[in-house]
């Protein structure tokens, strides 16, 4: 790393803003303070980078399309005509592709930019609230305001003899070396379903447990047609169930449940808890700060990323919402310009797209259904199976629905969710669509290209008013 990495090491540096966390959240803060011509210590504390470049999102995605690949050579078969054959002939090479590509994308988009800032001076080590400013390995550090950006790591849900198990999280499993035959996952949401399809793609028989539904935060229809398509393709779900107890033995891991009064003992060689993520806040000293913490630990912030103590902000995962890298990025900024220009600009998530990367993906904006009701509104849906987008039914892979949410009195857009293998690429539109105000009507007249996953929002738009069924190709 280079010379810039080493300044501010001397005991009473001062600056004008000091960032803990050099993950996606801490480098936002800290380019975004640095273009101000702020002078800025960006303080990390283990690999630099954070989750999504070294254990989150890059890693996982690389596998889940290498997954994709596999299966996709699989259902070859859907076309008539055609047989595919995919296996894997080194899980080790794929592995190490893998490493090599978080590698270069942790030294391309993290190490190799601190230089371009001369603003910006990397501290390495444990750091500490205190008056005045933070400490770092026991050096003080003096800064005119300060961004906590920590982080988060998987947390571990409360299952009696879950202690004394050998268990995988989410950053085990993508190092794993072997893949095991089978394997439990504790655990419904965007994780443990992104984990276990890819893992099940990959060979590895997976049960997938949880206490209410596959992802919870999603409409119901979306979970259950997911739901289904993970019962197609071999991984058993058990929903709505109750964590007994978890033993480990030489034959594997037991886990205990119990669903309507029965149960049920579940057996496979590994387990992999997926049940959250706990705030990286230990050692900070938040307490003795007067930074008050939210229900689940993570650190408490309003509309302008500001804790409870003046001068000090929080963005990102530690602080317990919003936990996707585009929202860190997003909070960190608005910290940074508050920070340095008098908290004028308020963090706004109210057309916040969201995508879970299974397939089909999962991708979502705006209210829900019965969010949309919790906050008042008199509510009308449409539902569009993708048997009716041309584009599933020329890649014949019909897998997957769309439906919207608007207000019946306005008619204006409140929100909706994409279930299709091409989901993640079309749910910008859709934001847009929110974000600037339209209603269903002016959605299902606008222009869209024919034979794509994204002209099913107009679709799905013109069903409020007519029987798509009976349109023509591209008509209406």
């Amino acid at each position: 790393m280079s010379d810039c990495c080493t300044l501010g090491g001397k005991n009473n540096e001062s600056y004008d803003l000091a960032v803990i966390g050099a993950g996606s959240a801490g480098f936002s803060a800290a380019i975004t303070a640095a273009v101000q011509s702020a002078r800025v210590a960006l303080i990390g504390h283990g690999m630099i980078g954070g989750t999504c470049v070294n254990i989150g999102c890059v890693p996982s995605k690389t596998m889940i399309r290498a997954a994709e690949a596999l299966h996709g050579a699989k259902v070859a078969g859907r076309f008539p005509g055609l047989t595919g054959e995919a296996r894997i002939t080194d899980w080790h090479a794929l592995v190490q592709a893998k490493d090599d590509l978080v590698g270069a994308l942790r030294q391309k988009k993290y190490v190799d930019l601190l230089p371009s800032y001369n603003g910006i001076a990397y501290l390495e080590g444990a750091a500490r609230l205190e008056d005045g400013g933070v400490t770092v390995n026991g050096d003080a550090i003096r800064a005119g305001k300060i961004i906590i950006t920590t982080g988060a790591r998987p947390s571990v849900a409360p299952i009696p003899g879950i202690d004394k198990v050998d268990y995988l999280t989410s950053t085990s499993a993508l190092d794993l070396e072997e893949l095991p035959r089978s394997l439990i996952i504790v655990g419904g949401g965007f994780i443990g379903c992104e984990l276990g399809q890819m893992l099940a793609r990959a060979g590895t028989q997976v049960t997938i447990v949880c206490r209410s539904r596959l992802l919870p935060q999603v409409e119901p229809e979306v979970s259950d047609a997911l739901m289904n398509v993970f019962r197609e393709e071999g991984v058993a779900v058990n929903c709505g169930v109750a964590y007994e107890f978890c033993r480990q033995d030489e034959e594997g891991v037991t886990l205990c449940v119990k669903e309507g009064g029965v149960l049920t003992e579940l057996k496979a060689e590994r387990v992999l808890v997926a049940t959250g993520r706990a705030p990286n806040v230990e050692g900070l000293g938040l307490e003795a700060a007067g930074i008050r913490q939210a229900v689940g630990g993570g650190i408490a912030v309003d509309d302008r990323m500001r804790t409870t103590k003046r001068g000090t902000y929080a963005a990102g995962d530690v602080t317990g919402r919003d936990e996707f890298v585009y929202m860190a990025a997003y909070g960190a900024k608005i910290a940074a310009l508050n920070a340095l220009n008098g908290d004028s600009l308020v963090y706004d998530n109210s057309v916040m797209p969201a995508v879970v990367f299974t397939d089909p993906q999962v991708a979502s904006v705006g209210l829900t259904e019965a969010q949309a009701k919790a906050q008042g509104f008199e509510t009308k849906t449409s539902l569009v199976p993708l048997n009716q987008v041309p584009r599933a039914l020329a890649a014949r892979d019909t897998r997957g629905l769309i439906k919207l949410v608007a207000d019946a009195k306005t008619d204006r857009l409140l929100g909706g969710q994409i279930l299709a293998p091409e989901g993640a690429d079309s749910i910008q539109t859709l934001a847009l669509a929110i974000k600037h105000g339209m209603t269903t009507k002016a959605l299902g007249d606008t222009i869209f290209p024919y034979l794509t996953t994204v002209e099913g929002l107009k679709l799905a738009a013109q069903t409020f008013e007519k029987d798509i069924a009976k349109l023509s190709c591209c008509a209406g």
